[in-house]
């Protein structure tokens, strides 16, 4: 609720005195003169000063091409609207992604992104974000230095690009750390945080397959007020703003009104919830034409009674544990993208309502096991007094 919202926020230190400095949480590294990553006369900050004050991770253009070769086309692992992605090493021996931005002949709004980006990640710290680690603004270059995160994307993964397909445990486990995440921006953070672009391509997984979001290049400062259903105490709830977002994935309200809210998140993460469990993009224009656009397709099968035959992605295990999952997150997935955006939940719901997804699929597939288990000991004890093979099932 906006109440409850307001007092988890009061709890975090108070917003920086001016949104256009572009701050970081002080380095957690040794004190001592160089300061910062990399010595080199960077001012340092007393420890009780750095328990209240942010300090700015300011890269040089010679410690960005030392880290990277030069911009290496060996090391280059991406590409994006942004710019190019590189991976990179630090004097210390942290592995990095560095992000550098196309230059202002390819993208008039690279500034204003790459300062967004900038600005947004400096404010935030949560397991399942991408860690900031500082920037680079040198003549046309601009450049944005972030934790590495090795197992490529979501959409990768549901592409089956990495020798093998996601089972459904570990897609509701990707989605509830993408619910905590946006939990966090629009909640926790010390000002409500939009972040304009959810979607499969901008959620990063780990060797262990948890989800990292990334890219905070559309993300805007939400309204102080931000909550359902009341303006927070007499604030503005949505923020006027040119729209921005990848298609399919954009709230038709926004689009309609340019008036942006926490619930335009919650919109998109409908629209992946979709996505992760069928398998399909968003817009799929190769398809007839009642199946291109993938989340109407999806809650039209819902409502025939038909989703758990036909929307459940072809790769995973169709049982009854996993169609009765596959129908609450898509009942889930329905409410996210109502018309009326004040009827939709809060991420904080899609929080809940996904924890108790997964641990009904979790008891009912313990349940299964525990009962093939007993199965298979009765038939062994049969086999062994009647001296049959216990063979059930020909090969």
């Amino acid at each position: 609720s906006p109440t409850s919202a307001k007092k988890k926020r009061s709890k975090q230190a108070p917003a920086p005195a001016h949104d256009d400095a572009i701050k970081k949480p002080p380095f957690r590294g040794g004190t001592g003169g160089g300061g910062g990553l990399y010595g080199g006369g960077r001012r340092s900050l007393s420890q009780t000063q750095q328990q209240y004050q942010f300090q700015s991770s300011v890269f040089t253009m010679e410690e960005i091409l030392k880290a990277t070769s030069n911009f290496s086309p060996a090391l280059k692992i991406g590409q994006g609207g942004f710019g190019a992605v590189y991976k990179g090493v630090l004097p210390d021996g942290t592995v990095v992604a560095v992000k550098r931005a196309k230059q202002r002949m390819q993208n008039p709004h690279v500034d204003v992104e790459f300062r967004s980006e900038v600005k947004i990640m400096a404010r935030i710290e949560h397991q399942s974000l991408v860690r900031f680690y500082g920037y680079l603004e040198h003549g046309e270059e601009r450049v944005v230095v972030i934790e590495h995160v090795p197992n490529g994307t979501l959409r990768e993964h549901l592409d089956r690009r990495h020798g093998r397909f996601l089972e459904l445990a570990a897609r509701l486990d990707v989605a509830i750390d993408v619910a905590h995440a946006v939990t966090y921006l629009h909640m926790y953070s010390d000002h409500p945080i939009i972040h304009r672009d959810i979607k499969s391509s901008n959620i990063l997984l780990t060797a262990s397959l948890r989800a990292k979001v990334a890219d905070f290049g559309f993300a805007r400062l939400g309204a102080g007020g931000l909550g359902h259903g009341e303006d927070g105490g007499g604030g503005a709830r949505h923020v006027s703003t040119q729209v921005k977002g990848t298609a399919g994935y954009l709230d038709p309200e926004y689009l309609k009104t340019c008036q942006l809210t926490d619930r335009s998140d919650v919109y998109s993460f409908g629209v992946l919830l979709v996505e992760m469990v069928s398998g399909r993009r968003p817009i799929e224009p190769k398809r007839e034409m009642k199946e291109r656009l993938t989340a109407r397709w999806a809650m039209r099968k819902l409502v025939e009674g038909k989703a758990a035959e036909e929307v459940l992605d072809p790769c995973l295990l169709r049982t009854g544990a996993t169609a009765t999952a596959v129908e609450a997150v898509l009942e889930l997935a329905f409410r996210c993208m109502g018309p009326v955006r004040d009827e939709r939940p809060s991420m904080d719901d899609c929080c809940r309502a996904l924890w108790a997804v997964r641990k009904t699929y979790r008891d009912t597939v313990s349940a299964m096991a525990a009962a093939a288990d007993a199965f298979s000991d009765r038939a062994s004890s049969s086999s062994a007094s009647t001296g049959t093979t216990g063979d059930f099932c020909p090969m």
